[in-house]
C-alpha cells in the first residue's frame, strides 16, 4: 500500500496546522459525495475504480487482442488526458529498450495528435509506412484540433495501406455515447468504439477505456491496475480518520505549505520510469487548481539526472518550492556494481552494491541537502513499479486533487482557461465562424 510521510515539512510548516484542515478536508469530502460543490456534474471518476466490472474489463481485453493479433504498431492518438493517463502507465511498466528488440511480444505504442509538429507527423507517416499499425482515436468531441488533424492523415493512411476492410478492425473510438464528429465517423465507418463517460473530465479519465484499452494493448493487467485503484478508493474514503488518510493529509499539507508562501510543487522520482507519471500529475493539478488567479503551480523533475541541471536552482534559488518525492521501494531487477583493478574513477567502495542502494542513497542525500536549503519534503513511497502500485497511486493524485481543490476554493473540475488559445488560433487560421475574431485580432497584431 502507498504510503505518505510530511515529516520533512515540519520545520516549515507545524503538523498543528496540517491537522487543523481537518474539518476543511471532511467538507471537501461531503460535498465530492454528496455532489453538492462546484463542478459536481464531472464527478464519475470518485468511485470508478470499485464500479467496473469484470465484463467490461473483459471486453476491453477482447478488443486490445484485436489489435494485439493485426498490429504491430498502434497509435494512440489524444491529446491532454486523453493519452497522458495512458503513457504514464505504459511507460512505467515497460522494458525502456522492448520498441528497439526485434522480437518484441506486444504492439509497439505510439502517440500523436498531442501536438502540431509537422515534422513529428511526417516522420512518424514515413515510420508507419511499411508497419501493420492500428488508431486508437481518443477525443470526445472529436473536434479537437490536435488529435483530429493527426487522425484524419492516420485513417487515410491506414486505409490505404491497410484496405479498408482491415482498416475497420484496427481503428478503435473512444468518444462520447451519443454526439460529435468521432462518435459520428465510428458509427459511419464501422469502428469498434468505447464511450468516455460524460461525468469524468479527461484529466480524470485514465481508468476508463481512454486508458484502459491502450494499455491492455500494450500487455499489462488492466484488473491488476483497476484493483491497487480500488484499494486506494477505500484507504482514502471519507470515512477513514483524517490521520490515516494519505490523500486527507497530503491535500492539507500542500495547501498549508501554499498558505505559508511555497507556491511551486516540484514532484520529484528517482526512477526514470516515472517521467509520464510526472508530466500526467502536471495536467491533473495545473488544470485543476490554476484558476481566479491562484493554485500550486506545478513541475516536475527527474533525479538524479535533474540535480545535474536544476539541482543547484532547487538548493539555493528563490524560496517558493517544496518537493513530494515518490519513491519506489523495491524495483523488478537486480544489478550489482562490479569492481576494477585500477579502480580510476574511485568506485570501488561500491563494488558489490545493488544500483538501487546507490540510487537510494542518492535520494536521501538530496533530500536531506534540499530541507536543509530549505524546501520542505514530502515522501510518497510506492511498493514497487506494478500494476498495482501504479493504480493506487494514480488513484491517490487524483482524489487528493478533489479534496485539494475543494479547499483552495475553485472548481477542480474545469478549465474556462484551456479554450483562449484556441479561439485565437481559429481566428488566425479563418476559422468560418470566426470571422469578426479574426478582423480584430489582426489588427492588434
Amino acid at each position: 500500500m502507498i504510503s505518505l510521510n510530511i515529516e520533512k515539512t515540519f520545520g516549515f510548516i507545524s503538523k498543528e496546522k496540517v491537522f487543523a484542515y481537518e474539518a476543511q478536508v471532511k467538507a471537501a469530502q461531503e460535498a465530492l459525495e454528496n455532489g453538492t460543490g462546484k463542478g459536481n456534474d464531472f464527478l464519475g471518476w470518485l468511485h470508478l475504480p470499485s464500479s467496473i466490472t469484470k465484463e467490461h474489463l473483459a471486453d476491453l481485453k477482447a478488443t486490445a487482442q484485436v489489435l494485439r493479433d493485426n498490429c504491430e504498431v498502434v497509435v494512440v492518438a489524444g491529446i491532454g488526458g486523453s493519452y497522458l493517463g495512458a503513457r504514464a502507465v505504459i511507460e512505467a511498466l515497460s522494458n525502456s529498450f522492448t520498441w528497439l528488440q526485434d522480437k518484441k511480444t506486444a504492439p509497439v505504442i505510439l502517440y500523436a495528435g498531442h501536438n502540431i509538429g509537422e515534422d513529428y507527423l511526417y516522420e512518424l507517416i514515413e515510420y508507419l509506412k511499411d508497419k501493420k499499425f492500428g488508431v486508437i482515436n481518443i477525443s470526445k468531441s472529436g473536434a479537437t484540433t490536435e488529435t483530429a488533424l493527426a487522425f484524419r492523415l492516420l485513417k487515410k493512411q491506414c486505409e490505404d495501406q491497410r484496405g479498408k476492410d482491415m482498416a475497420k478492425k484496427v481503428i478503435v473510438a473512444i468518444t462520447d455515447a451519443k454526439k460529435g464528429a468521432a462518435r459520428v465517423t465510428a458509427d459511419n465507418e464501422g469502428y469498434r468504439s468505447f464511450i468516455i463517460p460524460d461525468n469524468v473530465g479527461g484529466r480524470f479519465s485514465v481508468l476508463t477505456p481512454v486508458g484502459l484499452l491502450p494499455i491492455a494493448v500494450a500487455g499489462f493487467d488492466i484488473e491488476k491496475l483497476v484493483a491497487g485503484a480500488v484499494a486506494m478508493e477505500k484507504a482514502c474514503g471519507k470515512d477513514v480518520p483524517f490521520a490515516q488518510n494519505p490523500a486527507a493529509i497530503y491535500a492539507a499539507t500542500r495547501n498549508e505549505l501554499y498558505k505559508n508562501g511555497e507556491k511551486i510543487e516540484i514532484l520529484v522520482n528517482f526512477n526514470p520510469k516515472l517521467h509520464y507519471v510526472s508530466e500526467w500529475w502536471k495536467q491533473l493539478y495545473g488544470e485543476s487548481e490554476g484558476k481566479e488567479n491562484k493554485g500550486i503551480f506545478p513541475a516536475a523533475v527527474d533525479f538524479s539526472t535533474d540535480l545535474h541541471s536544476m539541482g543547484q536552482w532547487i538548493q539555493e534559488g528563490e524560496r517558493t518550492i517544496y518537493e513530494t518525492v515518490i519513491s519506489v521501494e523495491k524495483v523488478n531487477h537486480k544489478l550489482e556494481v562490479p569492481s576494477d583493478a585500477q579502480n580510476l574513477d574511485g568506485l570501488n567502495f561500491l563494488a558489490g552494491k545493488r544500483v538501487d542502494e546507490v540510487n537510494k542513497m542518492a535520494e536521501l542525500g538530496a533530500q536531506l541537502a534540499h530541507v536543509d536549503g530549505g524546501v520542505p519534503n514530502m515522501r510518497i513511497v510506492i511498493p514497487a513499479l506494478n500494476e498495482d502500485s501504479i493504480g493506487g497511486l494514480l488513484y491517490f493524485f487524483e482524489i487528493a486533487c478533489g479534496i485539494s481543490g475543494y479547499i483552495l476554493g475553485v472548481n477542480p473540475f474545469n478549465q474556462p482557461g484551456v479554450e483562449a488559445y484556441k479561439k485565437n488560433m481559429f481566428a488566425l487560421l479563418n476559422k468560418p465562424g470566426y470571422e469578426e475574431e479574426s478582423k480584430a485580432i489582426r489588427a492588434r497584431l
